[in-house]
């Protein structure tokens, strides 16, 4: 086996297992281990991998933030689907938060004149909900240029003050080991704060956000249930070992 043969199997490998032994890879791939060692400085120093003790590790690459008319313009098929179901288990009466983002606001077209309280920090959002005949409760704070969401101090203490039935929450990256995480602190800190006063959480991320990780943590992946889209075998052993998952097949 070639070189590149070798090292393109190590890294299919590592996307199923995340962490690999050097002794699995010598069986694997029938080499020794001064091969295998060889192969994994040099992905190292690529940056494919990280070296750990007996093994290697993914390399996790954070992910960069898109304003919020590049998101609105992507996967909105997938979101499409993911807010029908999440909106499907919003019953009457309740009080719900709904998080800033591109596929929560795929929800909102099927609440329309439910008897629902929705409680939310973005402008649009909340713009929208009145039109549809919802009560809405307008987070107030500093709004972000990117996704219009009301942040800040202000933002965290009015939440801190309510009960939520259900909180749907979005995230830029989703992954087994990482959690759910978004690119800013501000943004993170709100929605950790609003998914512990909730009963129930779910986050609703499209498949291009599994296996992402950003710079701000906002839970680990076992403090919701995820509605995503159709994942791949490997995506939905990993996710399925730590938490509940709802896949909306496109």
């Amino acid at each position: 086996m070639l070189t590149e043969e070798r090292q393109q199997a190590i890294l299919s490998l590592l996307n199923e297992k995340n962490i690999i032994k050097t002794r699995e890879l010598m069986s694997s791939l029938d080499v020794s281990e001064s091969t295998i060692r060889r192969d994994l400085q040099e992905m190292e120093a690529e940056g494919i991998l990280r070296r750990v003790h007996g093994g290697a590790k993914r390399t996790i690459k954070l992910e960069a933030e898109l304003d919020m008319t590049e998101k609105s313009a992507k996967n909105l098929h997938e979101k499409n689907l993911i807010g029908a179901y999440a909106a499907s288990l919003v019953t009457e009466g309740e009080f719900i938060y709904l998080d800033a983002g591109t596929t929560t606001y795929e929800m909102l077209p099927f609440l329309k004149d439910k008897k629902i309280h929705v409680v939310t920090n973005s402008v649009q959002h909340a713009s929208v909900g009145i039109d549809l005949g919802l009560q809405i409760t307008m987070i107030g704070g500093t709004i972000r240029n990117t996704t219009k969401a009301a942040v800040s101090h202000q933002a965290i203490e009015q939440i801190k003050m309510c009960y939520f039935d259900k909180a749907f929450m979005g995230a830029n990256g989703v992954h087994d080991e990482y959690g759910y995480t978004t690119v800013d602190a501000e943004e993170a800190a709100i929605k950790k704060v609003a998914m512990h006063q909730a009963q129930h959480v779910f986050v609703l991320a499209d498949g291009t956000k599994i296996d992402k990780v950003n710079f701000s943590k906002i839970g680990n992946i076992e403090e919701a249930l995820l509605i995503t889209d159709s994942l791949q075998e490997d995506q939905k052993e990993r996710l399925q070992n730590k938490t509940t998952i709802k896949e909306v097949l496109k």
